[in-house]
């Protein structure tokens, strides 16, 4: 076996490794702290996850602040990770998100990935396309994005050696009013970051033959 192939092998061990070991972790070390720069450094790696028209509809709401994470506690149930965790993610859908369709792909252009007459003419489309679309379509399109990156984010927090936990259950409508969300902006999930001092629970999965049909349903 050759170097690169010896290298590629490693990699996709570790790659692995990283959705093997991601668990739901609901206990985390409150004396963690994660950098700005870390977290920032996570979000953009996340940002590589696909999205609709690569309009990048995801907004990230970070509250790190221990009397914010208080606020948050009785919105999402009292579940204790929202206060112990290092930070807790509010993953949002902008449904206005085409209004940066002129910045994205005129960063294609500077990129050299796409010529210019082409990008305007995705503009035009794009931004006639999204902004026509019915509200309940729009909110459905940004709750796709916004599970894509979820589950990139919490693939990239476990890589550099931290633990995640998704979070459906809280007030919605006491999280938008308390944190000031505009209706441009919905809510797809809470993200709790941090050190686990306790594992997550192992999980089994079905097995694959109960999930999966090759052409046709049966």
């Amino acid at each position: 076996m050759t170097n690169s192939q010896n290298i590629h092998t490693l990699e996709q061990q570790s790659f692995l490794d990283v959705i093997k070991e991601r668990r739901s972790v609901r206990t985390y070390d409150p004396a963690v702290h994660i950098s700005r720069e870390e977290m920032t450094e996570i979000l953009k790696l996340a940002t590589l996850a696909p999205s609709s028209s690569n309009l990048q509809p995801w907004r990230f709401l970070v509250i790190d602040k221990s009397e914010l994470k208080q606020k948050l506690l009785p919105i999402a149930y009292n579940q204790q990770q929202v206060v112990e965790a290092s930070a807790v993610i509010a993953v949002l859908g902008d449904v206005e998100s085409y209004k940066k369709a002129e910045k994205i792909y005129g960063q294609a252009v500077e990129a050299g990935f796409m010529p210019a007459d082409t990008a305007k003419s995705f503009i035009e489309r794009t931004v006639g396309m999204y902004s026509s679309l019915p509200a309940e379509k729009a909110r459905q399109i940004v709750y796709t994005d916004g599970g894509l990156i979820s589950m990139q984010l919490m693939l990239v927090a476990r890589s550099k050696g931290y633990d995640t936990v998704p979070m459906g259950g809280y007030d919605q409508a006491k999280f938008i009013e308390a944190f000031g969300i505009s209706e441009q902006y919905v809510p797809v999930m809470l993200i709790a970051i941090g050190k686990a001092t306790k594992p997550g629970h192992p999980t089994t999965r079905l097995p694959i033959e109960d999930v999966v049909f090759f052409n046709e349903m049966s």
